[in-house]
């Protein structure tokens, strides 16, 4: 499979130039592309620029995402801010609500923030990292429309709902644990049908109860309602899927109760009409300052030698590594930063077709 890497200079100026092209504010234009850009930076194709045109670009143009983020503060207290994005940016929203909540967490040790009426935010990593990077533990989640069904259903009912935690460490790369309560996100089904790739069996499941592994009927019976993703560990509760479908139910009530948002089947994009409509989504955010305990040197002392002594614990007959959350996507911006972005054929034909479209001065190394 051919998939030239395109430089991240490049990247950044073009996907900057679209969302300012679409009506988005030059200064939210390049937060986003950033967004997109720090999963492929991390290795998490399912969520960077591969998602640009039909997340993003596409969903504005239907009129179901505003490009200019006019956020409201619904309530503000000392430690907490609850917000509504009004169906902007959640990219903007989320960095607004992230800033906010660090600046407080540095002065009272903890803080929360809600978002209601948002979009897709990217990817959630990029949220717990703002607070990893400034010495802290960051910790949110965000509901999206209906995936997963419940233990012992097969109706997708709940988002995949990321439930994301990230702590400051001693080395070059902090702990970030960033990943879907189901046992695999849409963004990966988009990937594998973007590469002719099937879904392995065990991932999504239809009405009658039987595993799927077409790609792309999947995501065409997902939006329908024919099928359903997972939850982490699986049907049935032999292998513990009532885990990840109740860690799935506590991210669907903390992206909704906290600020009075929609939930569960409201979030389908859907009117009953069948026409498009915004998505609602909430966010959720977390932040715990060390230093209100005993410190951020201690903390991360401590932390790391947990994370050093599980990777040194004894490893499984062919295996010769075990890995930390966070690490793998550490060693995969080594390999990424002087190469750039990776683009499969379909990726390149839309970001041609955009650049035709709005007439922007690029000319990319795979034509």
């Amino acid at each position: 499979m051919d998939r030239p890497y395109v430089s991240w200079e490049l990247i950044e100026g073009f996907l900057t130039d679209a969302f300012v092209a679409v009506g988005v504010p030059r200064a939210d234009a390049a937060l986003c592309a950033d967004v997109l850009m720090e999963s492929d930076r991390r290795g998490i194709e399912s969520h960077g620029v591969n998602r640009f045109k039909p997340i993003y670009i596409d969903r504005i143009n239907a009129g179901i995402q505003k490009p200019v983020t006019e956020i409201e503060i619904l309530k503000e207290t000392p430690t907490t801010v609850t917000m509504d994005a009004h169906d902007g940016m959640g990219m903007v929203a989320s960095h607004r609500a992230m800033t906010m909540v660090i600046d407080k967490a540095k002065r009272y040790g903890l803080a929360m923030a809600a978002i209601r009426n948002s979009t897709h935010y990217g990817i959630a990593g990029y949220w717990a990292s703002m607070a990893t990077n400034a010495g802290m533990i960051g910790i949110t989640g965000t509901n999206a429309r209906p995936s997963i069904a419940p233990t012992f259903g097969v109706e997708n009912m709940l988002g995949t709902n990321p439930l994301t935690v990230g702590f400051p460490t001693d080395e070059e790369f902090p702990f970030m644990i960033d990943c879907a309560t189901s046992i695999t996100q849409r963004g990966k089904i988009e990937y594998f049908a973007r590469n002719s790739m099937l879904t392995p069996a065990g991932m999504v499941i239809g009405n009658d109860g039987e595993a799927l592994t077409d790609s792309e009927r999947i995501l065409v019976d997902l939006t329908e309602g024919r099928a359903a993703l997972a939850p982490l560990g699986g049907i049935g509760e032999d292998l513990g899927g009532y885990k990840g479908y109740g860690y799935a139910t506590v991210v669907e009530v903390l992206s909704a109760a906290l600020q009075a948002g929609s939930f569960l089947k409201m979030l389908t994009g859907k009117a009953e009409n069948g026409e498009k409509r915004p998505y609602h989504l909430g966010h959720f955010f977390l932040v715990v300052d060390p230093e209100a305990f005993l410190g951020l040197d201690s903390f991360k002392r401590t932390c790391t030698e947990i994370l050093r002594e599980l990777r040194s614990s004894a490893k499984a007959p062919g295996c010769d590594r075990i890995y930390t959350a966070g690490e793998k996507e550490y060693l995969a911006w080594l390999e990424r930063k002087d190469r750039g972005v990776p683009l499969n054929a379909s990726v390149q034909r839309e970001f041609i077709e955009i650049r035709d479209a709005y007439g922007l001065p690029y000319k990319f190394p795979f034509e």
